[in-house]
């Protein structure tokens, strides 16, 4: 049964499949998240939680050309679908609210 909210990993998979773009596939997706995320990911946990998106409509995915440079295997592309935006975005809207009006994140004493 999809659901409508998302864990922080998934928020955070959703936002390096966007910032990646075309190319999205599991290695430039991990290095986004530990570039920009600032936090060590296994590809094997990367995998494992865009498969449970996909699960839950919040991604698609293509399959590219088999490579040599592969085994011959082909690389499985990743892409937001419109669920997902929306997921992403009413997290982001939940977060701002949370964030909002708390001194200690301004660096103020309460």
């Amino acid at each position: 049964m999809p659901r409508d909210y998302l864990t922080d990993f998934e928020l955070m998979l959703l936002l390096a499949v966007l910032r990646v773009g075309d190319e999205a596939y599991g290695v430039p997706i991990a290095r986004a998240i530990e570039a920009v995320g600032e936090r060590r990911v296994m590809l094997a946990a990367v995998y494992a939680g865009l498969d449970r998106l996909e699960r839950n409509g919040f991604v698609a995915t293509t399959t590219g050309t088999p490579t040599p440079e592969r085994g011959g295997r082909a690389k499985k592309y990743f892409r937001v679908t419109p669920d997902g935006l929306r997921a992403a975005r009413q997290a982001q809207r939940a977060f701002t609210r949370l964030w909002t009006g708390i001194p200690e994140l301004r660096g103020e004493r309460p």
